[in-house]
């Protein structure tokens, strides 16, 4: 091919990328991540360098706590949300009414369960005191926050989804320089002022939502069952990732302690991070997958998407990596360079993750298949067990190892199960 020919190529490339809805979307979207990189850099480094290693294990493992309880109270509505409203716009009123009743019904349920676990055994609270109420609290608003905003990607207002997000953080960040410019931090004075933001931006989606829906918002009892019998395969999938995702911070503070737990928090944070991209573009490509009705070209289209995410994350990786050391030391003090090999060893599961969470919501797009509970759940089970075996003689390393060996299977089960479900295509 001649040059000429080449810059033809690619000028007609750039033409469908530049025009094209959904990659318009996810600039939009990516764009509004790095911002959020950006607000959440600020804000890790306030709350580390005010509250010290062992003030952001607290920290850390209340919000870990909060997150973990809202991952176990969805019911995978969540997924249903995004997927039935955007099937029909005309169920908007119901879903958003549904998902206010379940947001205080589970979440209280789950809050009133785990206080009187936590009263019974005390022994199994990872926390105790304010801080432990205040991470319980997090559960049902954090529910509320977290349907009502798949409601707005299923609508595809994923403009105001954007602002939503952005204008929580930064919200967070100044009510969070208020405390400090009052003196006496505290990690329970930083998780309220979380709380506090998360409340507005439930206020703020709802005002959105309530603007788009032109009847009363209402409870349908059918559409309940209907969202719990499609989102509860989502709802096991999702807690068991989370479980692989947060589990391992828990081991951490419960056998090594609140300082390591500080620690191994900011390598999971840095991760998190770097893997922001394939979240933004996962979350835009739920509701196009599900909309598309051929089977073949819904395949084709996560593949695609598969290979570039995956070629873009190897060189976010690399990158990161190689500057890793020098990042944490400017941004949080040579204190916490022992969370940089953590970061290090987390590289590949970032990748492997970064991969199979494109699979994910192609596999959710298509009703849900076995293999998206059964790879999380194998894989949660694997991350415990060997947490349990190399923490105590590899320290958070440990921990990092183990991610890495869970993400792997995941990856592995999704290209298994494609592998085969592609085959038995071909035959028939």
């Amino acid at each position: 091919m001649d040059l000429v020919s080449w810059q033809a190529v690619m000028a007609g490339w750039w033409r469908r990328v530049s025009t094209s809805d959904f990659v318009q979307k996810v600039v939009e979207t990516f764009g509004t991540r790095l911002l959020l990189i950006a607000v959440s850099l600020v804000t890790g480094v306030i709350v580390t360098r005010t509250l010290g290693p062992e003030g952001r294990g607290f920290y850390a493992t209340a919000v870990a706590v909060g997150a973990i309880g809202v991952q176990f109270g969805n019911l995978g509505l969540h997924a249903s949300n995004t997927y039935y409203v955007a099937q029909d716009r005309s169920r908007l009123a119901a879903l958003f009414g549904n998902s206010l009743l379940v947001s205080l019904g589970v979440g209280g349920f789950v809050v009133a369960l785990a206080g009187w676990l936590f009263a019974v055994w005390p022994q199994l609270a990872p926390l105790h005191g304010p801080l432990l109420t205040l991470a319980l609290l997090w559960i049902p608003l954090g529910l509320a926050y977290l349907l009502l905003q798949n409601l707005l990607l299923g609508i595809q207002e994923v403009r105001a989804y954007n602002t939503t997000e952005l204008g929580t953080r930064l919200l967070t960040v100044g009510l969070l320089a208020l405390v400090i410019w009052g003196g006496a931090v505290t990690p329970e004075r930083v998780f309220a002022v979380s709380l506090i933001a998360m409340v507005v931006g439930i206020a703020l989606v709802g005002w959105r939502l309530r603007g788009q829906v032109a009847e009363r918002v209402r409870w349908s009892w059918k559409l309940f069952r209907q969202g719990v019998r499609y989102g509860f395969k989502a709802y096991l999938a999702a807690f068991f990732a989370y479980l692989v995702l947060r589990v391992d911070l828990l081991m951490v503070k419960q056998m090594l302690g609140a300082e390591q737990a500080g620690y191994y928090s900011l390598a999971a944070n840095m991760a998190e991070l770097v893997g922001l991209l394939p979240v933004s573009i996962g979350a835009l490509l739920f509701p196009k997958l599900a909309a598309m009705p051929d089977e073949t070209v819904r395949w084709r289209y996560a593949r695609k998407t598969a290979l570039v995410v995956g070629a873009l994350m190897v060189g976010l990786v690399v990158v990161a990596v190689l500057f890793v050391r020098p990042v944490v030391s400017l941004l949080y003090g040579t204190a916490f360079l022992p969370a940089a090999p953590a970061f290090v060893w987390l590289a590949p599961a970032i990748v492997t993750l970064a991969v199979n969470t494109i699979f994910m919501n192609y596999f959710a797009a298509g009703g849900m298949p076995p293999v998206t509970v059964v790879s999380p759940g194998l894989a949660a089970m694997v991350n415990i067990a060997l947490n349990w075996w190399l923490l105590p003689q590899l320290g958070i390393v440990g921990a990092s190892l183990s991610s890495v060996v869970a993400y792997s299977l995941m990856l592995l089960m999704s290209l298994i199960y494609l592998y085969r479900q592609n085959r038995e295509q071909v035959h028939d």
